[in-house]
């Protein structure tokens, strides 16, 4: 059993993989859109590549905890999510509104996931 770790900066990794799991970092937006729908589609791209980097993918994911600057813009979220997800993989998910490290993130997520070869 090895740790392994993707991206690493002085601060964070943005992933750790141990024991055939992935766990991603906070992914939060990197394109300058202010609208939620374009934040979580960035977002969601994020994770996309991050867990194929890691030898995974969305069908894998164990769970999410996405945290919303403003809980109201859940709805315009979950219709960028639910064009995303995996069909029939919808993961175990958590949705809270929490005050975030930029005022311009609307969205932030974290995925953990299994790699592929042990799902």
């Amino acid at each position: 059993m090895s740790l392994q770790r993707l991206h690493v900066a002085a601060r964070y990794s943005e992933a750790a993989i141990f024991n055939g799991v992935v766990y991603l970092a906070g992914m939060v937006p990197e394109c300058d859109a202010a609208d939620i729908r374009s934040q979580t589609a960035d977002v969601l791209a994020q994770v996309d590549l991050r867990l194929k980097e890691a030898g995974s993918n969305k069908a894998c994911i164990l769970r999410t905890q996405i945290f919303l600057a403003d809980i109201k813009d859940i709805a315009a979220m979950n219709e960028v999510w639910d064009a995303w997800v995996a069909p029939g993989s919808a993961p175990p998910r958590a949705t809270v509104q929490a005050a975030l490290s930029d005022p311009n993130y609307r969205i932030e997520i974290v995925v953990t996931a299994a790699q592929a070869a042990m799902a």
